[in-house]
């Protein structure tokens, strides 16, 4: 087994210039942060790692696996022709939420809405990245581009605070065929907050999952089951 430990100063100075023009639509903060673009590694791993790593997969520390992260890697044998990334969908109404404006202009849309037919965004807590499928797609690199970031947040009218995530979502709404959608049970997230928050009457149809669960995630400090 061999471990290869990377500097987080040098991958955040790698990381800077690529994703900056993002952080701004998508970081917590108000302005944009050098140290914030960590948040963003996912975003450019491909443009950051070596070439002759092809896979990753990049995880959030607040998971409980219950099944073999081997099972998860075979995940990548069943990525569409033009997917690059492997993630689930967020499980609580959070972008129901960030695209109000774009959902009020757009009332017969699917986005925000709750699945199977919605789209309710992404959650970044379980990430499969094909770097070399996002090496080699010409649209992935484009979406990285600040005109085209800024583009797509003007349209849908789009300010976040998840980093990554946000950026996944949006680009989901526009480009679902760059996602292979892992199964909610590969990422079966805990947090209620927006039940608490003016959601509660839609909140399940995004909180439901079926199946047996493979990875807790523990999201907003919510406690995980114990076995």
């Amino acid at each position: 087994c061999q471990v290869i430990v990377h500097d987080v100063n040098e991958l955040t100075e790698k990381l800077f210039p690529i994703v900056e023009a993002m952080q701004k639509h998508f970081s917590a903060g108000s302005g944009t942060y050098y140290s914030d673009s960590i948040f963003f590694l996912s975003v450019a791993m491909h443009r950051v790692m070596p070439k002759e790593i092809t896979r990753i997969i990049q995880v959030d520390l607040d998971l409980k696996y219950k099944t073999n992260i081997r099972d998860l890697f075979d995940e990548f044998d069943n990525f569409p022709e033009r997917a690059v990334i492997g993630i689930a969908r967020e499980m609580q109404p959070v972008y129901r939420h960030t695209f109000w404006q774009y959902r009020r202009e757009n009332p017969q849309t699917k986005v925000g809405e709750p699945p199977p037919d919605g789209l309710p965004g992404f959650n970044s807590g379980v990430l499969l990245l094909n770097l070399e499928a996002m090496r080699q797609s010409k649209l992935y690199n484009q979406l990285l581009e600040p005109t085209m970031v800024q583009k797509l947040t003007e349209k849908y009218h789009f300010k976040g605070h998840l980093g990554d995530q946000d950026f996944f979502t949006m680009v989901g709404m526009e480009h679902p065929e760059l996602f292979h959608v892992l199964d909610c049970t590969w990422n079966r997230q805990l947090c209620t907050w927006w039940r608490d928050h003016g959601y509660s009457d839609v909140f399940d149809q995004y909180f439901q999952c079926e199946g047996e669960v493979r990875i807790y995630h523990g999201n907003c400090n919510t406690p995980i089951p114990e076995d």
